[in-house]
C-alpha cells in the first residue's frame, strides 16, 4: 500500500509510503489516502499526524507514465481535490511533520493540515515555472493567507525553494526544529491536541476556517464565538474542565 494508518492512543497516523518514489502521488495513492481519511474519521482518533516515509514529504505529482495532452483540471478535480478538501474538512486537530521535499501536490496535502512544522532543511516552494504550469493544490490560498501577496509572487516568479528554516521565519511553517527532532515534536504537539477539548477544538477551527475563507468581519466573528461557546458549554468537557477548576485538578477530556 501507499498510505499506512496507524494509531497510537488517540493520535492517528497517515503515512505517505513510496519512499523509493520520493512519496509521489498518482491515482492509487489519491484513492488510498480518501479510504485512510475516511478511517480516521470512523476511528475516534483525536488528533492527526501526516508524515512521509524515507527522505522526504512528498516530491508532488509521479510523472511517470503522464499524459501532457490531458487536462489537468480534470485530473486534480478527480484525484487531488478530494483528498485535500477531506484532510483540510477533519474535525480533529492535524499535523503535518515535513522532512525533505514537500513539493505540488505533497505541498498541498501538508498545508491542508492546521499545523505545519518542518525540519529545517525541508524544502518548500513552487517550482512549476521550471515545467511552463501553474502552482495547483491550493497553493495560491496558502502562499498569499501566510506570507503575504508579494512574497508569493515572489516565489511564484523565480521557482526559488526554501528550506524549513527560512519558511519558518517569514511564517509559512509553525515551527522549524533539527531534522532528528521532527517526528517526536511532531508526535508531542499532536498528543496534547488529543489529551485536550477537542470538541471545542472542532468548533474553533470552524471559526478560523470561516475568517480564513469568507472574510468574515469582527462583528460576525463574535456572533460565531458566541454560538460556539454555547455550543461548548453543553459538552461534557465543558462541564469537566469546570468541575476540575473548581476542585483544583486537572482535567480529563474526552472529546465530547
Amino acid at each position: 500500500m501507499a498510505v499506512q494508518l496507524h494509531q497510537n492512543g488517540g493520535v492517528a497516523e497517515i503515512v505517505l509510503d513510496r519512499p523509493d518514489k520520493l512519496n509521489a502521488f498518482d491515482e492509487a495513492m489519491g484513492a488510498e489516502l480518501l479510504a485512510r481519511l475516511a478511517e480516521v474519521r470512523s476511528s475516534g482518533a483525536r488528533a492527526l499526524v501526516v508524515r512521509g516515509e524515507g527522505r522526504g514529504f512528498s516530491a508532488g505529482r509521479d510523472l511517470e507514465g503522464m499524459d501532457p495532452t490531458q487536462d489537468a483540471s480534470i485530473w486534480l478535480g478527480a484525484h487531488v481535490d478530494p483528498v485535500l478538501l477531506g484532510l483540510a474538512d477533519l474535525p480533529i486537530p492535524t499535523f503535518a511533520a515535513v522532512h525533505g521535499p514537500a513539493l505540488g501536490v505533497g505541498f498541498g496535502i501538508a498545508f491542508a493540515c492546521d499545523v505545519v512544522v518542518a525540519a529545517e532543511n525541508a524544502k518548500l516552494g513552487s517550482p512549476f515555472a521550471n515545467i511552463g504550469a501553474v502552482l495547483d493544490s491550493g497553493g495560491h490560498h496558502v502562499l498569499v493567507h501566510r506570507v503575504g501577496a508579494q512574497r508569493a509572487l515572489d516565489l511564484i516568479y523565480s521557482a526559488r525553494l526554501i528550506s524549513g528554516t527560512e519558511a519558518a521565519a517569514m511564517g509559512l511553517v509553525t515551527a522549524a526544529v533539527p531534522a532528528d527532532e521532527l517526528l517526536d515534536d511532531v508526535r508531542s504537539r499532536a498528543t496534547r491536541a488529543a489529551e485536550g477539548p477537542t470538541a471545542a477544538f472542532a468548533l474553533s477551527k470552524a471559526i478560523v476556517r470561516r475568517i480564513a475563507e469568507e472574510g468574515i468581519g469582527y462583528s460576525e466573528v463574535l456572533r460565531a464565538e458566541a454560538a460556539a461557546q454555547g455550543a461548548a458549554s453543553r459538552t461534557e468537557d465543558y462541564r469537566e474542565g469546570m468541575t476540575a477548576f473548581v476542585e483544583k485538578r486537572s482535567p480529563t477530556f474526552h472529546g465530547r
